[in-house]
């Protein structure tokens, strides 16, 4: 079946504009200063620890992922291998995780110890239509291999999945987390355009990941329910930029934020390397930067990822080795009486406007927001294990398709969606840099050109501040 929608996951807005002023790409990832990363390579750089990257396949030969791109595999256009990537997505993403910096001129990742396992899910065209079938196998082919924690940055419309393909999306999933692994996926991108409902983010377990930006403000596109689970930086976030056009552009989106989150999670994974996959969620979870209750926000889950406080401060207690955090808090919240569905039977209140008081603009506690700290010094909350088995996790499906069914009727695709699966259209390159209206996605334009010489050094931007800042 033909999957007429799919979330575009990451937004180019034009490249950096020269300036008097030189400034190296490390000084330009904002938050890994604000996360502390380079007192945490110190002592984890998320050694010893594969991510596989669902994507479009990830391209070895970029300089930041030199050495780290393992053979992976394309289960779309298998003849092609998964080290060709079309749209530079997939690289991206990894280079986010785990790229080398290149002397401080490229992207540095979060955890560059880590290794990449590409697993290649979309195809070449915009005409493919296996991706949902790729996607599957792939998340069970990632589960049986060395990878330990999956990426998915990409976010299907769950309005337009069948039953069939969501239960094969739940089952490869819960294979997965049975199998120990991790999965992280991005929320989506509509969070001012209807705020659809996203898989594979909204299967039960998996950590749906939502965006903040440098103020540690929900991105007001980040899409958002209650079966958030983790937030992360995902606003001005560098990366290649188009095909024909060098150096590096601003980015924007959830498929960035869920980068970021795959790779704290290796840091805090290679620091422990005995853990399950279930106790470094949970100490995610317990060390995260808590927006205001009641948890989890609808808006940044249950608050913003800090690796440091585990890496560098021990904190957090990873409790039970077979019990995946998300599916016991669910279950608690159900028992409850709350819903741990995440749609809903509304659709969802418009964005606040900005100044406008309201949920909308939640933030995280910002209290040491300065230079060297990351979201939040409030200490985090700790989650009591309850027994409660992975097998918990088909028990919502039934409230899930019936508030599907509302939701469907109440909140239609939006008009001018791009009638195709793949996360981003090919066409004209990035305009000169302009940034454009704040938090308003746009699609990428195409494959960076790899292999071009990298700006020595690059310049800054000359945006002016953020509107809605």
């Amino acid at each position: 079946m033909v999957i007429p929608v799919l979330a575009s996951l990451l937004a180019v807005s034009g490249a950096f504009a020269p300036s008097a002023a030189a400034q190296t790409m490390r000084e330009r990832q904002w938050y890994l200063d604000k996360m502390q990363a380079e007192k945490m390579w110190k002592v984890s750089t998320g050694k010893g620890i594969t991510v596989a990257v669902l994507d479009g396949g990830v391209n070895p030969s970029v300089p930041e992922l030199a050495g780290k791109v393992l053979k992976g595999k394309n289960f779309v256009e298998p003849e092609k291998g998964a080290h060709r990537d079309k749209d530079g997505h997939g690289s991206a993403m990894a280079m986010l995780i785990a790229g080398n910096g290149v002397n401080n001129q490229g992207i540095k990742g979060l955890a560059p110890g880590a290794q990449i396992l590409p697993l290649t899910i979309f195809g070449s065209t915009k005409t493919e239509t296996n991706s949902v079938p790729g996607m599957v196998k792939a998340i069970r082919y990632a589960a049986d291999s060395d990878a330990r924690i999956l990426n998915i940055s990409v976010a299907f419309n769950m309005v337009q999945l069948d039953d069939k393909q969501e239960r094969e999306i739940e089952e490869a999933a819960a294979y997965a987390i049975k199998r120990g692994k991790l999965i992280f996926a991005g929320a989506g991108n509509d969070g001012d355009k209807g705020n659809f409902i996203s898989y594979p983010a909204a299967v039960n377990g998996v950590v749906a990941v939502g965006a903040y930006d440098s103020e540690f403000s929900w991105a007001k596109f980040s899409s958002y329910g209650g079966y958030l689970g983790l937030s992360a930086p995902g606003v001005d976030i560098p990366i290649r930029c188009g095909p024909d056009q060098p150096g590096y552009c601003h980015s924007e989106g959830t498929s960035q934020a869920t980068a970021l989150a795959s790779a704290s999670a290796a840091l805090i994974w290679a620091k422990h390397p005995d853990w399950t996959g279930n106790q470094v969620l949970r100490v995610m979870i317990e060390t995260a930067g808590k927006p205001d209750p009641p948890l989890p926000s609808r808006y940044l889950g249950y608050g913003s990822v800090r690796p440091r406080l585990n890496v560098l401060e021990n904190k957090g207690n990873p409790g039970p080795a077979d019990v995946n955090p998300l599916v016991e808090l669910n279950e608690k919240r159900s028992s409850d009486g709350k819903s741990p569905s995440p749609s809903a039977s509304k659709k969802p209140a418009a964005p606040a406007s900005p100044g406008e008081k309201g949920e909308e603009s939640e933030t995280v506690d910002s209290s040491a927001s300065g230079s060297g700290s990351d979201p939040a010094e409030s200490t985090g909350r700790v989650i009591g294990a309850v027994g409660v088995c992975v097998a918990a996790f088909f028990g919502v499906r039934a409230v899930v398709r019936r508030r599907k069914a509302a939701r469907a009727q109440s909140a239609p695709p939006a008009a001018g969606a791009p009638p195709y699966p793949y996360p981003y259209p090919p066409g004209a390159q990035n305009a000169p840099y302009a940034p454009p209206a704040p938090h308003v996605p746009q699609h990428p334009q195409g494959p960076p050109p790899y292999g071009q010489q990298f700006p020595h050094p690059p310049q800054p931007p000359t945006a002016p501040p953020r509107q809605d800042q």
